[in-house]
């Protein structure tokens, strides 16, 4: 299995990082994906892929919630750490008008720039969109024939809305809201577009069933894939395949 969304380069993981990684490798994940937040978390982030290559896989990219006054600088170093080295992904990137409306015009911008910075570079963006969603499908549908790709992360919209990111070419990010009883994730996920679905934990966030309140890690994809499985109706084996072969055509494009 492939964590693709995980801050395991946070505080929250100083203690116990080799413990975190150890299970999970041997709760089956082979991949944890680490996406950016800003400016402040590039070096501890650089440092765990250095920690564990092969496992641990860096993006790059600007966190709407990180939109401030400054953003302008902060993407600038964004661009300028692609200029240094590879990156997996643009990410995290997108759009959030839960915690706070003010910088909602920055916020476009931001997400505009990034996009671009995607198909300069030929690479996938990973969208954050909390409350924001119709408005983000409206952003990604100005680059409909531009070829650009990527994953709407933490996904729990509706059937709709599911069908018109998958149309748009897009994936979706299954996390720990699929295990949750009333999520409502259990009348939305049958009717997704299979071939685009992948799993993600959002670690140290969004804590599946039945650890709800406790810190979230990556060895929990497992208890994601477990009940994503019940929904499609597909073995634990099949779900593994499924949505390792799908990661890796987005992120590992040659590595099939």
């Amino acid at each position: 299995m492939i964590d693709t969304h995980a801050h395991i380069y946070l505080e929250h993981f100083k203690d116990d990082l080799d413990e975190v990684v150890k299970r999970a490798q041997d709760n089956g994940v082979e991949k944890i994906l680490l996406p950016n937040i800003d400016g402040s978390t590039i070096e501890s982030m650089l440092d765990l892929e250095k920690k564990y290559p092969d496992i641990c896989y860096p993006m790059i990219g600007l966190h709407p919630c990180s939109v401030k006054e400054d953003f302008k600088k902060e993407l600038q170093l964004v661009e300028e750490w692609l200029g240094k080295r590879n990156f997996l992904a643009i990410g995290e990137m997108g759009t959030d008008l839960y915690w706070d409306k003010t910088y909602w015009e920055q916020q476009k911008d931001a997400f505009h720039f990034q996009c671009e910075l995607a198909l300069k570079h030929d690479l996938p963006i990973v969208v954050h969109c909390r409350e924001t969603i119709d408005e983000t499908i409206d952003l990604v549908k100005v680059y409909k024939n531009q070829n650009l790709r990527g994953v709407f992360h933490c996904f729990t919209g509706s059937v709709n809305q599911g069908k018109q990111i998958t149309e748009l070419g897009f994936y979706l990010g299954l996390g720990g809201v699929s295990t949750f009883k009333n999520g409502g994730m259990d009348q939305v996920i049958p009717h997704l577009d299979r071939r685009k679905v992948i799993l993600e934990t959002d670690s140290p966030y969004l804590t599946p069933a039945p650890h709800r309140g406790k810190r979230n890690e990556p060895s929990y994809t497992s208890l994601i894939a477990d009940k994503v499985s019940e929904f499609l109706n597909l073995s634990i084996e099949e779900i593994d395949d499924l949505t390792t072969a799908n990661a890796n055509e987005l992120f590992f494009p040659t590595k099939k």
